[in-house]
């Protein structure tokens, strides 16, 4: 597990709330992803950033759904199951005044229900070894989740598989970060 900081918590790296710490709890499995894995990944997406619907899944922190919003996006949403995560990210969404809304469930559980809305990138970062990965792209490919040009920023241990992906799916970049391969996909229509 990586450590987040000594102090407990991250940063956001870029845009208007750049520098801004984020209170990390600890939690077993909780792993914020590091400022190296989330400069690489926001660098990636800059293009899309503006306007973007955002859903972050396993959102622990909110540091991926929150970079978001500092950089751009229009909106976000933070899916997380831990009573305690939630209740911080509460706060420091109200602290930020952030565009975000928090959905107090597990990930996979909140991928079945139906939705109206498309999004236009989502982020999902699992505990490490979890093997949820695979349940989730099942899950946003055949649950309607994603625009028609969605992208789709994966983060696992070194050594985990990915299982299948959709035809529609494309890896745009890969990279690797400390203990953490990341990977950005695109699906196309």
């Amino acid at each position: 597990m990586k450590k987040t900081s000594s102090s407990g918590k991250v940063r956001i790296v870029g845009g208007r709330w750049r520098r801004h710490r984020l209170r990390v709890i600890d939690v077993p499995g909780l792993r914020p992803s590091t400022d190296r894995a989330r400069e690489t990944l926001f660098n990636w997406l800059a293009p899309q950033l503006a306007g973007a619907r955002c859903l972050d899944l396993f959102a622990g922190s909110g540091a991926l759904g929150l970079e978001a919003l500092s950089r751009g996006a229009a909106s976000a949403t933070l899916v997380e199951k831990n009573s305690s995560a939630v209740a911080l990210l509460r706060e420091q969404v109200a602290h930020l005044g952030a565009n975000a809304s928090i959905e107090h469930a597990d990930a996979l559980v909140f991928l079945r229900c139906n939705t109206a809305t498309r999004f236009d990138i989502v982020f999902v970062d699992p505990p490490y070894g979890s093997a949820l990965i695979g349940n989730c792209i099942d899950l946003l490919e055949r649950g309607g989740w994603l625009s028609s040009s969605a992208y789709i920023y994966l983060e696992t241990g070194l050594n985990e598989e990915l299982p299948q992906l959709p035809l529609e799916w494309r890896e745009c970049r890969s990279g690797r970060c400390g203990g953490s391969a990341v990977r950005l996909l695109r699906k196309d229509y």
